[in-house]
């Protein structure tokens, strides 16, 4: 067994009226989620809320084989969930990015889908595990922009994929091995727009679990605060 702690913090910021963020920390279960609502007031909110709510619903007694299959079942279940209540409420746009992650022994696997992120700091370096859903990303695979350059584009907010838009949803996962000392950045872009992979890894390297999160958030905030704030940071022991 590893020991695994976790920090998490989710902030309004300096300009929205509401947080439409939502996170998870199912510490027993090793399970750690970030969902980015949008749709604005009773929109963007209902949706992150919805998906949060659905992965806690999991029963505690699951192999970890069928604890990943529920994992994704459950933000399957939030899609349909939030299709419904567009439906109910005569359509409009409601969804949410979302990144999950869950780790079982020496293994994780991550859910996402949208702008949501999942880093790693490993021996002192940082690394984006997942990649984002979104026209700029686009433009990165294309080799025209780097992940910073692209948080400062005009269409940096444009994503393509999120839980409860389009009838079907398509998640990306990935799989990975643990190594002790690993560290985990889950986070909406409210965190990553002020803080390029340098900024990143300098913040969250040699910071106690205890205080990473925070120091991440003032971090945001000082960079202007525009959007809600949700960052997770889990530790292997």
């Amino acid at each position: 067994m590893r020991a695994i702690r976790h920090n998490a913090v989710t902030h309004v910021g300096k300009v929205r009226k509401i947080n439409e963020d939502s996170i998870l920390a199912l510490g027993d279960q090793n399970i750690w989620v970030v969902a980015d609502g949008m749709g604005g007031y009773s929109g963007g909110d209902f949706a992150s809320q919805t998906i949060v709510d659905a992965v806690a619903m999991l029963p505690l007694d699951l192999e970890p084989a069928d604890r990943m299959v529920a994992l994704r079942k459950a933000i399957f279940d939030a899609h349909q969930i939030i299709l419904d209540e567009i439906e109910s409420r005569g359509g409009g746009t409601i969804g949410a990015a979302v990144v999950a992650l869950m780790i079982s022994g020496q293994h994780l696997v991550c859910f996402w889908a949208g702008d949501c992120r999942l880093y790693r700091l490993r021996d002192g370096k940082i690394e984006l595990l997942t990649s984002d859903h979104s026209l700029v990303a686009e433009l990165v695979h294309a080799g025209q922009l780097t992940w910073d350059e692209a948080e400062h584009h005009p269409q940096s907010n444009a994503i393509t994929r999120a839980v409860g838009v389009g009838d079907d949803l398509e998640l990306d996962k990935i799989r990975g091995t643990l190594e002790p000392g690993d560290r985990f950045l889950l986070c909406s872009d409210g965190l990553n727009k002020y803080a390029g992979f340098e900024k990143l890894q300098k913040a969250i390297t040699g910071a106690p679990i205890e205080t990473v999160s925070e120091k991440l958030l003032n971090i945001a905030l000082e960079g202007g605060g525009a959007d809600n704030i949700s960052i997770i940071v889990v530790d292997v022991a």
